[in-house]
């Protein structure tokens, strides 16, 4: 063999040996789009007619759809602290939703993905709403990310400003064109980063109310505002899939796309639609937590993979601890299970168990295709709720009734206080749990009830 074949034959066997490691999982980059109060029934290809959503299908399409994917919460920040950490939110404190008057947030000592994957050398961003605290020990830079920018709750409250970093980067925003600037910073941020392993973690503040869509989409669904909100939202997707295109990163990125929780119905025709799944946020009904996720990795998930299994947004810590071959220390307490091998089709989820929570409170628990729920005597409604009427306690098999209509307790009691029984040893295992954190204090009006009093006849 001549001395150019030679150097041929070792610069082949060189390529090869690295072709070999991407296609065996050399780190992913990871983007993790995250709506607000969007409902499962708001994409296409969970059946939405009226909103279309070709890039969000896309993904879908090309990657994995999970139809029984459950968030942490049936609200905001708790579901996010869970998304974050792989622990259930009670276990920190975290049963409510933190307001501009909030002076606590997640705990600092707790754990987030983004401290994981900066051990593991990766660039780590946040764009959009965070929401776990906005006094500086809680934010996004305390807990792990390089680089935040975004509002830092709700953008239905007070003080609504932008922050880049730790500092108000703009007390005026515009909220007509919110989606657009968090994509040109999503974008901004790829090209930065994009030599080394990144995460991102796009945060909507979107569909949640107040509901801003730019001029360009204003009038395009047939849904209505709220139909063009979403409908913008995937157009953002759809350039974040160009830019990974056109940077070559789109084979070797897992983009996943999911909602915080289910739509605020008491919102009405502004809220989204919980695909007939029963009630919506603030419930754990499957129409509060039940979120559409979807998941593409060219590279590892199989294009058109259906999971009709249970997955929760729990799992994703030890999902990505497992792709990225970082070892969960022994004294972190995680409640979700690693699905990576159920992204690629491989092997099905543990057959865990998941409790469901509202606010602080137990209130049902679901295991394979069962589901039981504690009686409660319901809620009369107010404007930032909807009304829910009271019910005994109830046993659904959601494989032959998804939408949680026909209770059959009465004729598998037996099997039923069984599932109760697994449910309470498994909230047992949790220990003993903090105390909520404080979301606020009310403020002390007695001069005006006292003023008042002195100016009445």
């Amino acid at each position: 063999m001549d001395m150019t074949k030679r150097l041929y034959f070792i610069l082949t066997l060189l390529l090869f040996a690295e072709c070999t490691k991407i296609e065996r999982g050399s780190n992913p980059n990871i983007i993790y789009i995250l709506t607000d109060d969007l409902g499962y029934g708001d994409i296409g290809v969970y059946g939405a007619t009226d909103i279309k959503t070709p890039n969000i299908d896309y993904l879908a399409n090309n990657g994995v759809l999970f139809t029984d994917f459950y968030s942490a919460s049936s609200v905001c920040t708790p579901s996010r602290a869970g998304l974050l950490t792989g622990r259930y939110p009670q276990r920190m404190g975290v049963n409510g939703v933190f307001f501009p008057e909030s002076f606590q947030g997640m705990p600092a000592e707790e754990f987030t993905i983004a401290e994981m994957l900066k051990e593991k050398n990766y660039k780590t961003g946040l764009i959009g709403k965070w929401h776990l605290g906005h006094h500086q020990s809680f934010l996004p830079l305390s807990q792990g990310f390089d680089e935040y920018f975004g509002i830092p709750y709700s953008n239905d409250m007070e003080s609504v400003v932008y922050m880049r970093g730790n500092n108000v980067f703009s007390h005026t925003v515009d909220q007509t064109q919110l989606t657009k600037t968090y994509t040109q910073e999503a974008i901004d941020f790829i090209d930065r980063v994009k030599e080394q392993p990144f995460f991102l973690f796009f945060s909507h503040n979107m569909p949640h109310v107040p509901l801003y869509a730019s001029d360009d989409f204003l009038g395009s669904s047939d849904r209505g505002l709220y139909g063009d909100v979403v409908q913008e939202i995937d157009w953002s997707v759809g350039q974040i899939i160009k830019k990974l295109k056109d940077d070559d990163l789109l084979n070797n990125t897992l983009i996943v796309f999911s909602s915080d929780n289910g739509p605020w119905l008491v919102m009405e025709d502004h809220s989204g639609s919980s695909g007939g799944l029963r009630e919506g946020k603030m419930y754990s009904f499957d129409g509060g937590m039940k979120v559409p996720l979807i998941a593409m990795w060219a590279s590892y998930i199989p294009s058109n993979t259906r999971v009709v299994e249970m997955g929760t947004q729990l799992d994703w810590f030890p999902t990505i601890a497992e792709i990225t071959g970082f070892k969960i220390p022994k004294n972190l307490l995680v409640d979700g299970v690693s699905i990576a091998k159920v992204l690629n089709n491989t092997e099905k989820r543990e057959d865990e168990g998941f409790l469901f929570l509202e606010y602080e409170e137990l209130t049902g628990y679901r295991k394979g295709d069962w589901k039981v729920k504690r009686p409660t005597k319901g809620f009369e409604g107010t404007w930032w709720k909807n009304a829910s009427s009271g019910h005994d306690s109830l046993l659904f098999n959601l494989k032959s009734d998804p939408f949680e209509i026909d209770n059959l307790f009465n004729a598998n009691k037996e099997f039923a206080r069984k599932l109760f029984n697994e449910m309470e040893k498994e909230y047992s295992n949790l220990g003993e749990l903090p105390p909520s954190i404080n979301l606020r204090t009310p403020a002390d009006e007695s001069h005006l009830e006292y003023l008042n009093s002195k100016n009445s006849p």
